[in-house]
């Protein structure tokens, strides 16, 4: 674990020494370095690798492979927009990420709850100056805004339960897995409770209702930041609900009925909303609140499948969010609109992009055997399991999921060629990459899916 941590705070000396000419190429095969090393945590998990400060296991191990897999991928996506900047922009663009990528491995890997709310919380600084230095359009001072203040809001009940927590057991040293037996808090509203120290984890995920920062950052960010705000910051939410969950108590889904329909609510309104959005980043977004609420609902019944739907889920949507976010940004980049009436008709132009849509396209419906299918399967059965009325409500969203990602589909590679467009340079080779490593881990974890279990 030290050594990775290691390797990434080299990237910042590569960063700073490395000549202008090979900077990009430099980084991005340190970063595939970094990433391939990480695969070792997959081995690892069965015994628990540990110190004092870190540990890898079987809930934060797939997801901190995830962040490793995805900064790579981020500096590829990057260099087309970035590389006509001076080169101390470029270099602090790509220092940004490295800060980014590692608080948020940092935040996966702490065995202490307060190292673990210190990396969670410093992962918004380098995600503002991402978003409000580099973000395209004018309202992106906007977006950084309503990030920051949903996030510090969220964060204070959390903060004052790590204080009071200190404050009881003179301690919050001992790993995560060592002090959760013993925080079975006696408390005679025990749904107030979850929904109060689970606030920071809701808005990050988002919820619904807690989730309005999330189609603006996304659609105000450049291709990183989108690109790290979906594949690993909206997990940080989900890994922080699922490794403090043993809190709750038996009777607590009761007590946390509120939040369970809500979260319901929001998994088919968000759905809804997707078939009424124009711009194509806004689009992507609201699925991701969709899918996320998915992992809410998941949590909260807190049964060993729901879990494991909820990381199969939370694996498969960071792949395919991210892969999403990729392709909408090389449309961006050749026609300069994410209007989706503007970008139609591009299957005649980029017949071999017209496949990845459809590859990522056909993983984001969760069409078996895709790893994203198995999430779901394990959350509707779970929920089923719960309650029957709960499941047909859910089940709807498989309706609308299907709908609208085949609006995407129909929407923007079908149709005639808008009439303003002349002509459009050709993916590159780097591109074709790029999509190919995002759909990679995917098409694997359906011949191996035990090993996000």
């Amino acid at each position: 674990m030290l050594m990775i941590i290691f390797a990434w705070i080299s990237l910042f000396f590569s960063t700073l020494l490395a000549p202008s000419k090979h900077l990009w190429s430099l980084i991005t095969g340190q970063g595939f370095f970094i990433a391939f090393f990480s695969m070792f945590w997959m081995f690892l998990q069965d015994f628990n690798f540990s110190n004092s400060l870190f540990f890898i296991d079987k809930i934060s191990g797939p997801l901190a492979i995830l962040t490793c897999w995805l900064f790579p991928l981020t500096m590829l996506a990057s260099q087309s927009k970035m590389h006509l900047e001076p080169t101390a922009r470029q270099r602090a663009y790509i220092a940004n990420s490295i800060f980014l990528q590692l608080t948020t491995l940092l935040a996966f890997s702490s065995s202490d709850l307060m190292l673990f709310f210190i990396f969670f919380e410093a992962s918004l600084v380098p995600t503002m100056i991402i978003i409000t230095r580099w973000g395209a359009q004018e309202r992106r001072l906007e977006a950084g805004t309503y990030l920051a203040f949903y996030t510090m809001l969220g964060a204070i009940p959390l903060m004052i339960w790590l204080l009071k927590f200190y404050s009881t057991h003179g301690s919050l040293l001992p790993s995560l897995t060592n002090t959760l037996h013993i925080l079975q808090a006696s408390t005679n509203y025990p749904g107030l409770f979850w929904a109060v120290y689970n606030a920071a984890f809701l808005v990050k995920l988002p919820m619904y209702c807690l989730h309005l920062w999330l189609p603006k950052a996304h659609v105000e960010a450049p291709i990183a930041g989108s690109m790290i705000l979906a594949g690993t910051l909206l997990k940080l939410g989900g890994y922080g609900i699922l490794r403090t969950s043993s809190l709750l108590q038996e009777d607590t889904l009761n007590q946390t009925l509120l939040i369970m329909l809500i979260a319901i609510f929001g998994i088919l309104a968000t759905a809804l909303l997707c078939l009424r959005q124009t711009d194509l980043k806004s689009l992507i977004a609201m699925s991701s609140v969709s899918h996320m609420n998915l992992v809410v609902a998941a949590a909260l019944i807190a049964s060993p499948w729901s879990y494991s739907g909820a990381m199969a889920m939370m694996i498969a949507h960071g792949l395919t969010s991210s892969a999403l976010f990729c392709l909408a940004n090389t449309l961006y980049e050749r026609t300069n609109s994410r209007t989706m009436v503007l970008l139609r008709g591009t299957l005649m132009i980029f017949p071999l992009a017209g496949a990845w849509w459809l590859v990522v396209i056909l993983f984001n419906m969760a069409l078996p055997p895709s790893i994203n299918f198995a999430g779901e399967l394990l959350i509707m059965a779970s929920l089923f399991n719960w309650s029957s009325i709960a499941f047909l409500i859910v089940a709807l969203n498989l309706i609308f999921t299907t709908s609208y990602t085949l609006y995407i589909l129909w929407s923007t590679q079908r149709g005639p060629l808008p009439d303003h467009i002349k002509t459009l340079f050709p993916l590159q080779i780097r591109e074709h990459l790029l999509f190919f490593l995002h759909i990679l881990p995917g098409f694997l974890l359906i011949l191996k899916p035990e090993l996000i279990f």
